[in-house]
């Protein structure tokens, strides 16, 4: 699928098999100019937009058993339907949460190369494995949304890295996209090595609705997408918002989780 983005800044998807025609044989022939190498480390590989073998080797993807509500893996298999006991103890206010890989230091190096280096080219890799952690996500309605920076940051670092990762991701599951439908009214520090009272401070009515665009939305199901969660707190803060402007179902997307496990 492809994008286009219309006047009301939510993209739609669509068919893109005449744009794949058109751009096999440029890439062919940059491929041999410039041949393909690793994401992370520029070890060269057979295929662009993947990882060497070593790099592969260092990330911990976050697959079943896991949290049906929180996505934190089980060291066992619980049962079908068995949920954490945070998740018991403390509901949280999204519905359901997914995540590609564990925090580890080779996801940090990804994030990092994304979020500060204009590695764009990293968001399409992320998204894959996104998609891949969440399939019972894209089987149904909903509008990916990512989480916002101030203005003011945004200027500075020129994109968003959220948004980047929400505009691959609505390529790779065909649902729309809309990057502008929650934006962040209040500056805020940043989020690392703050405690999680502080962090809960930090964004408590940091972030409003863009009311009219919520009204054209195409479906009461939101998909909240960030590169990294460490203890929720924006994600909460968002997720709150968007139940008080009557959204019925919040779900969250990220690339990596910090969990206890390496």
């Amino acid at each position: 699928m492809s994008g286009r983005q219309t006047e009301n800044g939510i993209m739609h998807n669509v068919p893109a098999s005449n744009f794949r025609a058109m751009a096999a044989w440029p890439r062919a022939l940059l491929d041999r100019v410039f041949p393909p190498v690793c994401l992370a480390c520029d070890a060269p590989i057979s295929d662009n937009q993947h990882l060497c073998g070593p790099c592969w080797a260092q990330l911990s993807p976050i697959t079943r058993p896991h949290c049906p509500v929180l996505g934190l893996p089980f060291a066992m298999d619980l049962g079908p339907g068995a949920k954490s006991a945070e998740a018991l103890a403390h509901p949280p206010a999204f519905d359901r949460a997914r995540y590609a890989v564990r925090f580890n230091d080779k996801a940090r190096e990804i994030v990092h190369h994304l979020k500060y280096r204009d590695r764009h080219d990293m968001a399409r890799f992320c998204a894959r494995m996104m998609a891949q952690a969440a399939p019972e996500f894209w089987q149904e309605p909903g509008v990916i949304v990512p989480v916002p920076l101030h203005w003011r940051r945004q200027l500075a670092r020129r994109y968003n890295q959220s948004g980047l990762l929400a505009t691959a991701l609505g390529r790779e599951t065909g649902l729309p996209v809309a990057t502008q439908l929650v934006k962040r009214i209040r500056p805020t520090r940043q989020q690392v090595g703050l405690s999680a009272r502080a962090r809960a401070k930090n964004v408590r009515g940091a972030f409003a609705v863009n009311e009219p665009l919520l009204a054209t939305r195409e479906s009461d199901r939101i998909i909240l997408v960030d590169d990294v969660m460490t203890t929720g707190a924006t994600i909460t803060a968002l997720a709150k918002l968007l139940r008080s402007h009557y959204i019925s179902r919040v779900d969250v997307i990220c690339f990596a989780r910090v969990t206890s496990q390496p």
